[in-house]
Formats: structure tokens, C-alpha cells, sequence
């Protein structure tokens, strides 16, 4: 349980722009999500691939949250 909430701040960096995925273009329904790489809380670099076949992740986007609007 610890590991996904230290995970929580990865994927919402990931929700605020990935480049790599955006150059990508828009994906559909049942497509494989791009690999991509981000810190953690503590600086350390996450690999989405790490996760491959080991645990399930969810990617979470809130729309203008945390930007006052």
C-alpha cells in the first residue's frame, strides 16, 4: 500500500505533461500505454516499463487541479 501512495506524486507528474507521450499522439481505448520515465518524491527515476507484468497502475488526470482555475 505504501508503494502506491509513493507512486501518487509519479503519475500525477505524468497527468501535468509528458512530452514523450504527447509527441506520440492521442491514444484509444485498449491501446499500450508509452513508456516513459519521471522522479519520484525522492528524485529517484520510475520507469512505467519497471512495472510491466509486476503491478498494476493506474493513471489518474484532474483536470485544472492545483492551478486555481
Amino acid at each position: 500500500m505504501l508503494r502506491r501512495i509513493q507512486l501518487a506524486p509519479t503519475l500525477f507528474a505524468l497527468a501535468l505533461g509528458c512530452s514523450a507521450a504527447a509527441q506520440a499522439g492521442p491514444l484509444s481505448v485498449g491501446d499500450k500505454a508509452p513508456d516513459f520515465t519521471l522522479p519520484d518524491q525522492h528524485g529517484n527515476k520510475v520507469h512505467l516499463g519497471d512495472f510491466l507484468g509486476k503491478k498494476n497502475v493506474v493513471l489518474a488526470f484532474y483536470v485544472l487541479a492545483f492551478t486555481g482555475g
